[in-house]
């Protein structure tokens, strides 16, 4: 190839700065950046500048703050090793003081809701009581007052946070699965019974989730696909149910939506199509949508606005390239550049990122995208599969730097949407009910063949890679169709899937019920799930195996990764095995990124003869 080798470092090390916001007051910038190799949350002025540090991780680094509306606090989480116990930490940026609001071992604190009426106070959820389900505490940021507002009956919804606030951090409605698991309830609180208003079957569950409730408090925006194919944006009475349809597409879920700061109605709303397209709602923001499009290339991200809707912050995300981030005054529709998140970049020659689709075996039309090594010819190229994780999300079109950093090794990267990816409506979503291992799989298989078909691809030079159910993707590619893949990658990812469903963090008690019926019953169909595990076969692996893992990952745990560990060293099976002792489900710190990069890397130009940097 003759492009130059993009350090791994550019990719996988922290940004530059990210995630980009400005403070309710619109006096402030706020973002992530490293300090020292850790990132912290950094406030600066308006424009950015004579920007400092106001927290001081010294671990995993912050990846989610928020701005409290008074503006005078900042709030973040932060787990230890990846537990995903979520503590809620409140910075007070006028004395620079950092309260952990919620220091009990073991528990999972959810936010809930802010409020620009109650700027000092907040809703958060925490399963100090049961393990299983949050109940709702009010937060006082002045003093750190924790106090107990309402105990949970029974409430979780798919989004593990059941609880739905208005402006006044008043509990408006919530959700709890219906009698049989299989489905969720919206409903109402009167007095201290609940009432439900309406009822999202097992086929809706996926596609249908609460946003937030108007400013008057008598309407709740959700999206939701009852009655129809792909989820729409609906306005939802809170006293009778009925519904307003905002907006809609037949074939794709909304993706994307922008509420107005106070009344919280919607401005903008976006349809993940191949890119992301956006259709504007409230003709008050339809000029400053065009000028934020106009200010240069890529789609338009916005982060965040202030509490008088003056000023936005925005992105421009490209595929090819750092992401751009400005913010923008309505007033004069000026922009003014913040930052870029990975500047260095600039100095390299990356790859598109082209959307692309076929028909799987049984007709379905599946899309995703190719990257491909830029350079060279679009001939007989070595291939790397990258699966999502989820299952159920879906790639998308930006910015990726794992695409990113295969093609620039020489490899083609092709990325699926397969069966049970979201996005793109409940009955292409539904479709992977009880496929894991099958038709799911196969989507994967027609892909490789779709693709060596159009002469892009070496078929004897494919490596199947993913995280999560990428990772468990990856061990079934090794184990059931071991003759299609020359070696595998496996990130996190279950082994077995009977163990997996027996194991899940107990906040996920509405997801375990979705879980048996979109997977299998660990109870009821031992036999089913067993075939579709790729432990049951690991004894078939013809292909050399990268496995990583996290200590402490709640979600996969160490035993999926060690009982396929053993069955391979049993079996003299050619496989390397990267444990992190302080990671959970996935990497968080950079140097744990980098150094499972560099081992993939080696791995891959071993098995498939690409490039790797010393």
């Amino acid at each position: 190839m003759s492009v130059e080798l993009v350090p791994r470092h550019l990719l996988f090390g922290n940004p530059d700065k990210t995630m980009g916001t400005v403070s309710p007051d619109g006096s402030r910038i706020a973002f992530l950046a490293p300090v020292d190799g850790v990132l912290n949350v950094w406030v600066g002025d308006a424009s950015g500048a004579n920007a400092a540090p106001v927290t001081d991780d010294r671990d995993r680094g912050i990846r989610s703050y928020f701005w409290a509306h008074d503006s005078r606090h900042l709030l973040y989480v932060q787990d230890q090793g990846g537990d995903e116990n979520w503590r809620l930490y409140s910075v007070n940026l006028p004395t620079g003081t950092v309260t952990d609001l919620t220091p009990f071992d073991g528990v999972r604190a959810q936010p809930i809701a802010l409020s620009q009426r109650r700027p000092t106070e907040m809703l958060v959820g925490l399963n100090r009581d049961d393990p299983a389900y949050h109940d709702v505490y009010h937060v006082d940021l002045e003093s750190g007052r924790l106090d107990l507002v309402r105990s949970n009956p029974g409430f979780a919804g798919p989004s593990e946070n059941a609880w739905i606030a208005d402006e006044d951090l008043e509990i408006r409605a919530a959700v709890r699965p219906t009698s049989d698991g299989s489905g969720y309830e919206l409903c109402v609180p009167e007095g201290e019974d609940w009432r439900v208003i309406q009822t999202f079957d097992y086929e809706d569950a996926l596609t249908s989730s609460t946003l937030a409730v108007s400013g008057d408090g008598t309407r709740l925006y959700m999206l939701s696909s009852k009655g129809v194919n792909a989820g729409r944006l609906v306005r939802l009475d809170l006293a009778t149910g009925a519904e307003e349809v905002i907006a809609e597409d037949p074939n794709y879920d909304v993706g994307d939506v922008v509420l107005h700061p106070k009344t919280r109605h919607p401005q903008i709303v976006g349809f993940v199509r191949d890119r992301l397209e956006h259709v504007v709602l409230d003709p008050d923001v339809a000029e400053d949508f065009a000028a934020v499009q106009a200010i240069g290339p890529g789609e338009v991200h916005i982060q965040s606005a202030d509490d008088e809707d003056r000023r936005w912050v925005v992105s421009l995300v490209i595929d090819d390239g750092p992401a751009r981030t400005y913010l923008f005054d309505r007033g004069d529709k000026s922009a003014t550049l913040l930052f870029e998140d990975r500047p260095d970049l600039i100095n390299y020659e990356l790859a598109a990122m082209e959307p692309f689709s076929f028909q799987a075996r049984d007709g379905l039309t599946i899309h995703g995208y190719l990257s491909f090594p830029p350079g060279v010819e679009r001939d007989n190229l070595p291939t790397v599969l990258n699966v999502h994780g989820g299952p159920w999300l879906r790639d998308v079109w930006g910015f990726d730097p794992e695409p990113q950093w295969l093609a620039n090794r020489g490899y083609l990267c092709v990325q699926v949407n397969f069966r049970g990816s979201t996005g793109y409506g409940k009955d292409f979503t539904n479709a992977g009910d009880r496929e894991w291992g099958a038709k799911m799989h196969d989507d994967l298989i027609d892909a490789v063949d779709w693709v060596v078909g159009e002469g892009y691809a070496n078929r004897d030079k494919v490596c199947i890679y993913g995280g999560s159910y990428g990772g468990y993707a990856a061990l079934v590619g090794a184990t059931f169709t071991p003759a299609v893949f020359s070696c595998a990658i496996d990130i996190v990812g279950p082994s077995n899937l009977k163990t997996l469903l027996e194991s899940v963090p107990p906040y996920w008690v509405a997801m375990l019920e979705q879980f048996k019926r979109r997977v299998g019953n660990p109870a009821t169909e031992e036999e089913f799930l067993w075939s579709r595990s790729p432990l049951s076969r690991a004894g078939d692996i013809q292909v050399p195996l990268l496995i990583a893992q996290g200590a402490n990952d709640p979600r996969v745990k160490q035993a999926e990764s060690e009982q396929i560990v053993a069955v391979l060293k049993e079996k003299g099976i050619d496989h390397t095995y990267m444990l992190f002792p302080d990671e959970g489900h996935g990497f968080a710190k950079p140097e744990n990124r980098l150094k499972f990069y560099a081992a993939a890397e080696a791995f891959l130009a071993e098995h498939l003869g690409g490039r790797a940097e010393p």
